[in-house]
């Protein structure tokens, strides 16, 4: 049993949205808390600590979670937050190179007249669920602070987009869904873009393909390709004498990179490669997929108290309802043959870019690498956040964007023919 579309989508009209409220399968549900009761785990070994997670998640944390999901967790109340945070809607889209999509997206409109269009790409493991803390203050914002009309779509197969029926949707077809989306659909001829994990993928590919467009962009995370000889010689002569040269953020911004390509990237390569074998485990087994989320978000996230168990299981109901298989398909379109996550770092963005780079984000990078592949314009660094920036530090998160968005290197982007 998969996620069935409170709307009939044989009934939808190409560019025309349907607003509806999130509904997921009661019988789905009761499904999920069936197998949550069947679940077997495995022992710890004795000489790993309850800190130890170097084999992977931790049974006592799963085991944990998996009695709250199954006796305590109340999903119902979770789309009555998820329904009143957010406006919901659904269109179907005809993308160029590809052909149909059903896009479930957010919208939430600002009541100023100078609201600036903001679209929020998200990754995985995430969903537009990571915008909750910083929709309404982006949105509602106080007298004379930057107001923004937020736009939150849901990649398809994350969420309730519908998964696509055929190959070949990655970073590039969903940049074009979503510039379909905010000019045809929403009325935006231009905007902004900010992303994070595909999301940061999602946001290059919009701003290669649409200048014109994407008028300026901010990231938290920027896995551009280490500097060489022949592309950057003076960053790379920098960063072959790091231990004189860099910051301490930068030496450990460089160590977690490198760290997260040699203990930590194991997931990626499965995923890129054969997503459909792992999705049967985690497409048929709630606690797998839990266990799955719970070592990313122990391993990639910083601010632990952002993630309550509600919030934790909510994060994996997005992949849950779609069997997690479509999501983990997505790598292998990002990640395989044609590279596409891989060329949108190794072309050059012109439109003013921020970036905001958090302690524990797993691939971020110094400056002046990011200074080869983008209009860099602003840019921070915090020794306190993770991987879902948005969720661990909404604060800086706001903060940021509307610092950035209201620079004048982007007020000049915006007023430009």
């Amino acid at each position: 049993m998969l996620f069935k579309s409170p709307i009939p989508l044989d009934e939808l009209k190409f560019n025309v949205p349907v607003a509806y409220q999130i509904h997921v399968d009661r019988g789905l549900l009761k499904l999920t808390t069936q197998k949550v009761a069947l679940a077997r785990y495995p022992e710890e070994q004795s000489d790993f600590n309850a800190n130890n997670w170097s084999q992977g998640a931790k049974v006592a944390r799963v085991r944990q979670l998996a009695e709250y999901w199954e006796h305590e967790f109340d999903w119902e109340k979770q789309e009555k937050v998820l329904n009143e945070t957010f406006n919901h809607f659904i269109v179907k889209l005809d993308v160029p190179g590809y052909g149909t999509i059903v896009l479930h997206y957010t919208h939430t409109q600002a009541t100023s007249s100078n609201a600036i269009p903001l679209l929020f790409s998200h990754g995985w493991p995430g969903s537009f669920v990571e915008a909750m803390q910083v929709v309404k203050p982006l949105s509602s914002p106080k007298a004379n602070e930057p107001s923004f009309h937020i736009v939150a779509p849901s990649i398809p197969g994350f969420g309730f987009s519908p998964a696509p029926k055929k190959s070949g949707l990655g970073p590039e077809v969903v940049a074009r869904a979503y510039k379909i989306l905010m000019t045809e659909v929403l009325g935006y001829p231009k905007f902004v873009t900010q992303g994070g994990d595909f999301g940061s993928f999602i946001t290059r590919s919009l701003a290669i393909q649409y200048p014109d467009s994407v008028r300026a962009q901010h990231l938290n995370m920027f896995p551009v390709p280490p500097p060489t000889l022949f592309t950057a010689p003076a960053a790379y002569i920098r960063w072959c004498f790091s231990a004189f040269t860099y910051t301490e953020f930068e030496m450990k911004a460089v160590q977690m990179r490198r760290n997260f390509e040699i203990d930590q990237s194991g997931y990626l390569e499965q995923q890129r490669t054969r997503p459909q074998t792992l999705g049967f485990a985690l497409g048929d087994s709630p606690i797998g997929l839990l266990a799955w989320f719970v070592e990313k978000i122990h391993d990639w996230a910083d601010v632990y108290e952002a993630f309550s168990d509600d919030v934790i299981i909510t994060m994996v109901m997005m992949h849950w309802i779609q069997g997690a298989t479509p999501a983990l398909r997505f790598y292998r379109e990002a990640f395989g043959t044609r590279r596409e996550a891989e060329r949108t770092f190794e072309t050059y963005v012109s439109v003013p870019t921020g970036v905001s780079m958090y302690a524990k984000e797993q691939l971020h990078c110094p400056r002046d690498w990011a200074d080869r592949a983008a209009n860099v314009r602003f840019w921070r660094e915090y020794d306190n956040g993770g991987h879902f920036s948005s969720l661990e530090r909404p604060d800086l998160f706001v903060k940021d964007l509307r610092e950035f968005l209201s620079s004048d290197a982007v007020r000049a982007s915006w007023s430009r023919a």
